[in-house]
């Protein structure tokens, strides 16, 4: 039980918190800055690299993450650095995947053979939309013809190249969706990430909402019947379901989120960065500053990391089933029930079997298509029972 990460296996995820406008639906730690210090950023990275990776030397690194904020906002030779002192850290798997997230606005065909030359293979573009109307909307800087031009450079670079969607927005129908998800489909290589819009609290969408101003959004029906066709039009090209919110072809799934969802173990740096680190047999949450001015000041003093918390092993199975059961392949009850130190409830199993909601085969359990509709119903009752 001390060495469970390893079942998951092992990441790094790298926070670059600045973009060029701020989306209203976003509630990442992301920020507008006009200037940005790109060797400061460089340097602090570096220094919470090497701190990170003596605490947990003789790993096999399976993936890094760019994450943001825009993280092809960065410099490719700072990111190629990056990419070399963690290869250097940790014995790099064969099959590392190496991920940079990148809005279309940002794309040039330089930056990305840049990126490419210094390590990155696979690419996560931030879509959103097909349509220039709705773009606009969701506050993206970017038209649908230049999110189709960066994608091509993207495709020229990178073998693997992701994209994201964002459906049941404001006044869209089911035949509008369906169309852009074909649209969508017939442009994807191996993986979409395909996202229900919510509106969060503290976003401009959650104030334009509360005051009652944020009208068209689809009610639940028809909400769920966009899912229905996401997995149905999905399913016939070949890019199914994995995650409750991503597809892929078999065998191009993403790794680095595969590890979160998996329960494995990922350092995180950066401003908000969050990790899941096992020392000395014991799992850690730990966090990162979330203002970059301050992160960048606390990592001169020795550390940009704010909170480190042991897990008692309750805590892990439960994050452990909340966040396996988003993936299709779903939770190993031995797994959940050696980490929980008790059963998993038989009476929640069983009254979630008969509804038709999950399947259980073997010692795994599985949520049914139909029941990632009602997913957080289906945590609730395994967690409370």
């Amino acid at each position: 039980m001390t060495e469970d990460w390893r079942q998951g296996g092992f990441g790094l995820y790298v926070h670059w918190p600045f973009c060029q406008a701020k989306c209203p639906y976003c509630d990442f730690n992301s920020h507008v800055s006009q200037q940005v210090d790109q060797s400061a950023w460089r340097d602090a990275y570096l220094f919470e690299l090497a701190r990170t990776a003596a605490e947990t030397p003789d790993r096999v690194l399976n993936s890094i993450f760019f994450g943001g904020g825009t993280p092809s906002l960065m410099d490719p030779d700072t990111v190629a650095e990056i990419i070399m002192a963690a290869c250097g850290y940790w014995t790099p798997a064969n099959d590392i995947e190496i991920t940079l997230e990148a809005n279309p606005g940002s794309v040039e065909a330089g930056r990305f053979a840049g990126y490419r030359d210094g390590g990155v293979n696979r690419v996560s573009m931030g879509v959103q939309a097909l349509n220039d109307a709705d773009l606009r909307r969701l506050g993206r800087i970017h038209t649908v013809a230049e999110a189709q031009a960066a994608f091509d450079i993207a495709r020229d670079c990178f073998d693997r190249v992701s994209f994201d969607l964002i459906y049941a927005r404001q006044d869209q129908t089911l035949e509008q969706w369906q169309h852009e998800l074909e649209t969508a489909l017939s442009m994807a290589i191996d993986h979409l990430s395909l996202y229900q819009l919510t509106i969060e609290s503290g976003t401009a969408f959650g104030d334009r909402f509360a005051a009652g101003k944020l009208r068209g959004l689809p009610d639940d029906d028809r909400a769920a019947d966009m899912y229905d066709i996401t997995q149905t039009t999905c399913d016939k090209h070949g890019l199914p379901m994995y995650e409750v919110s991503n597809h892929a072809r078999p065998g191009s799934e993403s790794r680095h989120n595969l590890i979160y969802w998996s329960g494995g173990d990922y350092v995180g740096i950066g401003p908000g960065a969050h990790g899941r680190v096992t020392l000395n047999g014991k799992r850690h949450a730990t966090e990162s500053e979330m203002m970059p001015a301050e992160w960048l000041r606390l990592v001169s003093k020795g550390s940009g990391e704010t909170l480190r918390r042991p897990l008692w092993s309750l805590e892990q199975a439960e994050e452990y089933l909340m966040m396996g059961l988003r993936l299709r392949s779903g939770i190993d009850v031995v797994r959940y029930e050696s980490l929980a130190g008790h059963k998993l409830d038989p009476k929640a199993r069983n009254s979630l079997s008969e509804l038709g909601l999950i399947q259980v085969r073997g010692s795994n359990i599985m949520v049914k298509r139909q029941g990632f509709m009602v997913l957080n119903a289906i945590i609730s009752e395994f967690l409370v029972g």
